[in-house]
């Protein structure tokens, strides 16, 4: 019977690039930089890595569907490369593959890389599989924003919410996260703004305004995980080790019939009760130090509080405006500023939420660093739409939690 991964897994070492719009760099310059910063944290030489996994979701910009990109960016020592592509939940995957060799004892050292050149796709946003196929129709007259302003809608019809209650609410997640962002030298974005200028922008789509909406950059991410005992072996005392790690994909349910209201996202439910089981966790709303959700939109953020079981059904806007998701409330939501400041270059966000939450439990996050303790974090991702979606839960924490 499958007991899980709890604490089967160690992060050795991991590394960030710089968020942005990065018009002189390609692809595998952004991996090497996270890649540098990962191997020099670790404390190990390339050749110790087994394996690694790699995730970018448009294959056009890296020679094709393979590992090989990855593998020749960092001249990597003959091993295997497995490249993944999950939606918007990529980096998560990558990682995810990486965990489970350990795990399974497959690998002593493995590495997972995650990255995304958006600004050089042409497109204001991300790139959709219709604009410029008139043989695809799969997307038609679909987008993103139109998307999750429905699911603004269906939540708000749901539990009778005002929609300047609502707004305002979602305001206050986008000034949240951008007075995090702005203590991150990484970010995208790092400009405090305030609610006035939010609820001023223009709309793109109700209730969806400018600030809701998670900007386009291009950037990567890198871990290097191992076992605990070989940890150890190196001289890393402070672990921070994978509790549980779960994906759930949607089946049709909630596009094919009416059982789903499309207030809420059923993948999300999924991924988090098999994530807190597998970790131990009893109660989030307490024992959770802070988590990084997947803000492509305000309200998706919103929504996925209560996906998580943090919030009540419902009670989200309360505890947002309350206070409890600040960078210096209860449960700190995108300390580093999130999706909203650093942007969404695909294959690297999974990546990049861990690497806030590896920053945080070992007190290298500098001016965005929470006082207390933190002991549990916990990462989302949420690929594709809200009727047909995959979702990654993530959970680490201090070795021994």
């Amino acid at each position: 019977m499958a007991s899980g991964i709890k604490d089967k897994v160690a992060i050795l070492g991991m590394g960030c690039s710089k968020f942005g719009e990065r018009w002189n760099d390609n692809a595998e310059d952004l991996m090497l930089e996270a890649f540098t910063e990962a191997l020099e944290d670790a404390g190990i030489e390339k050749s110790q890595i087994d394996a690694a996994w790699f995730a970018t979701a448009i294959e056009e910009q890296h020679v094709g569907k393979s590992g090989i990109p990855l593998a020749m960016a960092l001249r990597l020592p003959y091993i295997p490369v497995t490249r993944v592509e999950n939606y918007c939940a990529s980096g998560s995957e990558a990682f995810r593959g990486a965990v489970y060799a350990v795990a399974s004892g497959a690998a002593d050292i493995a590495l997972a890389v995650g990255v995304e050149k958006l600004k050089d796709t042409g497109y204001g946003g991300l790139p959709q599989r219709s604009r410029g196929a008139l043989n695809d129709q799969f997307w038609s007259n679909n987008s993103a924003p139109g998307s999750f302003a429905q699911l603004a809608s269906a939540y708000q019809a749901k539990h009778g919410v005002d929609k300047n209650d609502l707004k305002r609410a979602m305001a206050h997640i986008s000034v949240k996260s951008h007075a995090n962002g702005a203590k991150n030298p990484k970010a995208h974005l790092q400009k405090a703004i305030d609610e006035d200028r939010v609820m001023s922008a223009p709309m793109i789509a109700e209730p969806l305004g400018l600030f809701d909406c998670c900007g386009v950059s291009d950037g990567s991410a890198c871990a290097i995980v191992t076992t605990p005992e070989i940890a150890k072996s190196l001289g890393k005392t402070d672990l921070i080790t994978v509790k549980a790690l779960q994906l759930s994909v949607s089946n049709g349910t909630e596009a094919q019939h009416n059982s789903w209201d499309g207030s809420y996202f059923m993948t999300t439910q999924t991924a988090a009760k098999k994530a807190y089981e597998e970790a131990g966790i009893k109660n989030p709303r307490k024992d959770l130090s802070m988590f990084e959700v997947h803000d492509c939109f305000s309200v998706t953020e919103l929504v996925t509080m209560e996906d998580l079981f943090i919030s009540p059904e419902g009670g989200a806007i309360n505890d947002i405006m309350d206070g409890f998701y600040d960078s210096n409330g209860s449960i700190p939501c995108q300390i580093d500023g999130g999706l909203k400041c650093f942007g969404h270059p695909i294959g690297a966000s999974g990546l990049r939420m861990l690497y806030e939450m590896y920053l945080q439990m070992l007190g290298r996050a500098g001016a965005r660093q929470r006082e207390d303790n933190p002991v549990f974090g916990l990462t989302h991702n949420l690929g594709g739409f809200p009727h047909q979606n995959v979702a990654a839960v993530c959970v680490v924490g201090q070795d021994g939690a």
